[in-house]
């Protein structure tokens, strides 16, 4: 049951600035489907000091997809934001996962997730490249606070470049993840579970319902060539059934509250990782899901 907010006004919290590679394409969605439910809606982007942030009865963090680059503020606004008025996902939520460590955290609880160093010092990823290099794997190095595969590459253990971007993540402060290449991501065999309340949805890494056939790409380091898969996707749509089990199996055991919208992404049944905060929902390619987004954030 959805509340009836009809009158109030509504912030979709973005920024103004996307890669070209990585839009927005779901605010422009969201906010004809809230207008068209008698709410008034637009868009404010968090970093603009001009925005009366009083002014709204609630705001929804959708697409402020700069935070990387200027964490530290998006925190300090958040909470802000949270003094003025009301916030969805709430501040507490935003903190646990805007850092992918929340990914120990699941691990702690036992939940199975894609083995992950988390270096603080160069020499500790050196030594995570290395493990992973006498293993037979290649890695995966990334940063702990990231967004649309900024400073994310794929490399052998022995390419002189992991390290040197461990390095380059660490030295400006930050934390680097190491992780083994799991081959079912290059492959297409990467799944999104979209869920909006009670309804999950499986759908590709570009947000579209999983099916076989679709070519998928990933993004390399920046300056560096993208590399391209050449193999189809293979995700398909799950028994709806087993995914609700799984779902409430994992909450049981992590006792992590159901957020408004969550995207998990993951190879077959091992997280690689959980966007429950800020992740793109692919209305575009999707629009039956929208119905079921209004309605959580009338329903806040």
């Amino acid at each position: 049951m959805t509340g009836d907010r009809s009158g109030q006004r509504i912030g979709i919290v973005v920024t103004d600035a996307y890669a070209h590679e990585d839009p927005d394409h779901d605010t422009p969605i969201l906010l004809d489907a809230l207008r068209a439910r008698g709410v008034s809606a637009e868009a404010i982007v968090w970093h603009d000091e001009s925005v009366d942030l009083s002014a709204f009865d609630l705001l929804v963090i959708r697409s402020p997809w700069d935070y990387p680059e200027r964490t530290d503020d998006f925190l300090a606004w958040i909470d802000r934001a949270a003094a003025l008025t009301r916030v969805v996902n709430t501040p507490h939520t935003m903190r646990w996962n805007l850092d992918k460590h929340y990914l120990a955290e699941l691990e702690g609880a036992g939940v199975r997730i894609v083995p992950t160093t988390f270096a603080t010092t160069s020499a500790a990823a050196a030594s995570a490249i290395a493990a992973h290099g006498a293993a037979g794997e290649r890695v995966v190095i990334k940063p702990a606070v990231s967004a649309g595969a900024r400073d994310t590459g794929l490399f052998e253990a022995s390419d002189p470049r992991a390290a040197r971007l461990a390095a380059r993540i660490i030295e400006r402060g930050d934390v680097a993840m190491v992780q083994p290449e799991v081959r079912e991501l290059l492959g297409g065999s990467r799944e999104g579970a979209l869920r909006h309340r009670r309804r999950l949805h499986a759908c590709d890494r570009e947000g579209r319902p999983a099916r076989s056939g679709r070519r998928l790409t990933r993004r390399g380091v920046p300056g560096e060539p993208r590399a391209r898969s050449g193999e189809r996707a293979r995700a398909r749509v799950r028994d709806r059934g087993a995914a609700r089990r799984r779902r409430h199996h994992v909450r049981r055991r992590t006792d992590v509250r159901p957020h408004r919208h969550r995207r998990l992404r993951r190879a077959r049944s091992v997280p690689a990782r959980g966007g429950a905060v800020e992740p793109a929902l692919n209305l575009h390619v999707a629009p039956e899901a929208t119905a079921a987004v209004v309605d959580a954030i009338l329903g806040a």
